[in-house]
């Protein structure tokens, strides 16, 4: 049994190819290898979400996901959206609506935003409500975030 892989994969529109240990999750390897430390580790089962990331296009928690699964895939952090301001209006709306505080699990939230306003643009509140539901937030009590994902749904944020 091999204990290391090779991997290479595109992060955040850069090809990257490191040689990993198998065991190593996904959010470790795009914290610690790459520095990439937007996205947190928190309960480490896939239950509160702060680790979401965006793999070949849908959203995957990374402390789940092994860095070797993502051997030829297309991977997006919080830094990557943010630098192409995809997610923009988004975190505008959240500071408008005070809708993050102490931010741990902010950039998985906007990353689990992003994907329901591309797939329903049109989502009613409890719909929103329930798509953010495996993202825990112990700040906020949600009502802002929704607010904000309704504000940044306004303003265009996915034009």
């Amino acid at each position: 049994m091999d204990m290391y892989s090779d991997i290479t994969l595109t992060v955040n529109g850069e090809s990257v190819t490191r040689c990993v240990e198998s065991r190593t999750n996904l959010v470790d390897f795009l914290r610690y290898e790459l520095g990439l430390t937007g996205s947190h580790v928190g309960c480490e089962h896939g239950v509160c979400g702060a680790c979401t990331i965006r793999m070949d296009g849908r959203i995957v928690r990374g402390c789940l996901t092994l860095a070797a699964q993502a051997e030829g895939a297309e991977v997006w952090t919080i830094e990557g959206v943010s630098e192409t301001n995809e997610i923009r209006p988004l975190q505008k709306a959240f500071v408008e609506r005070n809708a993050l505080q102490c931010g741990f699990c902010t950039p998985g939230m906007l990353l689990t935003i992003a994907e329901l306003m591309e797939r329903k643009p049109d989502a009613s509140r409890e719909e929103i409500r329930e798509f953010i539901s495996g993202n825990f937030c112990r700040c906020t009590g949600y009502q802002a975030i929704v607010d904000a994902v309704e504000i940044a749904r306004e303003k265009g944020a996915n034009s």
